[in-house]
């Protein structure tokens, strides 16, 4: 029998430790591991390189500053240059989800190079009623933003396909909104994102901080302190344990919510948690400018490594990038106050968890793995057709060199953002080859793939 392809002399993570064997890949999927070289189509050298299960990245939003049927291809493609094959959208979509996702959907069909899913954000009781319909059209996690309300619940939904100015709202978000997303939610077996962030104590924090004179990335922070998170983590616990709802926290990053996840985790909160590699690398006190204004705040070094304690012993479940595609000139203001929050990092997130994770000792290879694949395949309703190198299992790999050295540079990844917050750092660690069900992506470090291959993930929850 003559296979589609075989990747050759790679060290593989896989589930149970490292293996040292041949990977045999046939019509999108792992068949086999051998220490024979078959009759292929396609040999890929993987010698000196370490097989991963492609990224799964959690949290990303593209189709907001350009239409999606452009997002699409420039952050799919540095997706892949990152070693990301699944790529998880938050879609806003500000309106009715019976009426509009169809176009939304269609347009992601053929623009993407890598697999993608999707999370339905909810904004108001109407769209909580449609839950079902978005279930049944592939849409299986949703997500609130608490930190919206009040003067503070401004925010840019994403664009129509084929769209080309920015779709402005303002939210106010309701408790009644909340209990019945997250009564919907547990009754379709659905996990519920959380963006915690309690929008009174921000937006009073920020008018005092304006009041005072107050600029840059630590009055940002201190306008919306650790508090506002632990409250809106209290909040949202305390109705999910009466539903029975799973609740999975978006980029966590100070240790005081850390701290108030582990005591609603022993109430009996069914909770996950995700961080960010810029929790894991960045603090207000060592950043200087705008660039790095995000919701919520980086925060101290302090936090820093406490957030990287709780990702090496197992606290944390996943790590996604909670990317955002916009441009410099948009993106940086006058103060901190009228600068855009969010930054790109789809393409960085594997180089920076291998440079100063692994390279440094802090997490092993396995726990990487689970960290930015097999957790999240297993939360979101992948596993076992994604999450694992692993028979029977998309051929969803990527190669990487632990010894390669470079400086991130936002033009290679050709995205749709024109700047980088890790513009200029290096990294030691990057992914060389990335494949997609079978499908080679990028090849050393380049785009060798079609766009339009990616697909939608079926998800299978409940």
């Amino acid at each position: 029998m003559t296979f589609d392809s075989v990747i050759l002399d790679s060290h593989i993570v896989t589930t149970k430790g490292m293996l040292e064997r041949n990977i045999i890949i046939n019509d999108g999927k792992i068949v086999d591991f051998t220490t024979d070289i078959p009759q292929c189509d396609k040999k890929i050298q993987g010698r000196g390189l370490v097989a991963m299960p492609g990224v799964i990245d959690t949290h990303v939003h593209y189709g907001v500053y350009s239409p999606i049927n452009e997002a699409a291809i420039t952050e799919s493609r540095a997706a892949a240059l990152g070693g990301v094959t699944t790529m998880m959208r938050m879609l806003r979509l500000g309106r009715s989800y019976k009426t509009h996702l169809a176009e939304q959907l269609a347009a992601s069909k053929t623009t993407h190079y890598v697999d993608y899913a999707i999370h339905g954000t909810i904004f108001d009781e109407k769209q909580a009623d449609e839950m079902k319909y978005c279930v049944e059209n592939g849409i299986k996690s949703f997500k609130l933003y608490m930190n919206l309300g009040g003067e503070i619940g401004h925010v840019y939904m994403d664009m129509d396909p084929g769209a080309t100015d920015l779709f402005e709202a303002t939210v106010q978000l309701e408790e009644n909104t909340i209990r019945k997303v997250l009564a919907n939610a547990a009754n379709l077996g659905c996990p519920v994102l959380v963006h915690a962030e309690d929008y009174q104590m921000c937006e009073c924090g920020i008018k005092k901080a304006k009041q005072d004179g107050k600029d840059g990335l630590p009055a940002w922070s201190q306008s919306r302190p650790p508090d506002s998170e632990v409250k809106s983590i209290r909040k949202v616990c305390q109705i999910a344990r009466e539903f029975g709802t799973v609740i999975y926290f978006v980029h966590i990053g100070s240790t005081s919510a850390l701290l108030a996840i582990e005591e609603e985790r022993a109430k009996g909160t069914r909770i996950f948690v995700e961080t960010c590699p810029h929790y894991l690398t960045l603090s207000y006190e060592k950043q200087s400018g705008y660039l790095a204004k995000v919701m919520p705040p980086i925060r101290t070094m302090q936090d820093v490594e406490q957030v990287w304690q709780a990702v090496s012993q197992n606290k944390v479940d996943t790590i996604g990038t909670d990317h955002v595609a916009n441009r410099l000139k948009r993106k940086v203001g006058q103060d901190v106050w009228s600068s855009l929050a969010g930054f790109p990092g789809i393409g960085t997130m594997l180089p920076i968890l291998l440079s100063e994770g692994v390279n440094k000792n802090r997490i092993h290879l396995g726990q990487l793995a689970n960290l930015t694949s097999a957790n999240a395949a297993r939360i979101f309703g992948m596993f076992p057709q994604k999450g694992a190198i692993q028979k029977g299992a998309d051929a969803d790999i990527v190669l990487i060199d632990l010894k390669k050295e470079q400086e991130v540079r936002s033009e290679f990844f050709g995205a749709f953002s024109d700047y980088m917050v890790y513009e200029g750092w290096s990294l030691k660690g990057w992914p060389q080859t990335t494949m997609v069900r079978g499908h080679v992506v990028t090849e050393n470090m380049q785009i060798v793939g079609k766009v339009g291959h990616g697909r939608l993930v079926e998800r299978r929850l409940g």
